[in-house]
């Protein structure tokens, strides 16, 4: 097989794309995996989109222009937004009042329950693996992946044979 994007040489790394609902392969030589490596580092890093992410609250009231900096490290705010990253533990509490609503934003709740929470009852639990699994057994269709799905078909045969008990 020929690589896809020089056409000449022997393809010996393939890819695999999952943009939205379309599955996209790719099949590459060595020279075009590795421009393929570099335009992937030029994209869009995890710090910048967390920091794209925070946006400063604008000062109520009076246009008083405090700079919140960590009382530990020195970190402030502002340098948080372009790095994506705090600098120590004490940033958590003095940035707390700025984090709670991006927290909220990337995972909808400020609060971590686990996944499964612990005062939830058995059957509740078996309920919500059955449900995890059945979205798991969706996926594996969509991508074709058929000997997955008919492993995921019977765990969730055996935890609704656990149910009806």
């Amino acid at each position: 097989m020929l690589c896809d994007i020089c056409h000449k040489n022997i393809a010996t790394i393939h890819l695999t794309e999952i943009v939205g609902d379309k599955i996209i392969e790719l099949h590459l030589c060595s020279k075009c995996a590795k421009l393929k490596t570099e335009e992937i580092k030029n994209q869009l890093t995890l710090s910048e989109f967390l920091a794209g992410l925070v946006k400063e609250g604008k000062p109520e009231g009076k246009k008083e222009r405090r700079i919140l900096k960590c009382p530990k490290c020195n970190l402030t705010f502002s340098e948080f937004r372009k790095k994506g990253k705090l600098g120590c533990s004490q940033c958590y509490k003095t940035f707390y009042e700025k984090l709670i609503p991006l927290l909220r934003k990337i995972h909808g709740s400020t609060e971590y329950v686990g996944k499964f929470p612990h005062f939830l009852s058995e059957e509740e639990i078996l309920e919500r693996k059955i449900e995890e699994l059945r979205k798991k057994l969706t996926k594996a269709i969509k991508l074709e992946a058929y000997e997955e799905a008919a492993h995921i078909r019977d765990e969730i045969k055996e935890l609704e044979k656990k149910r009806n008990v």
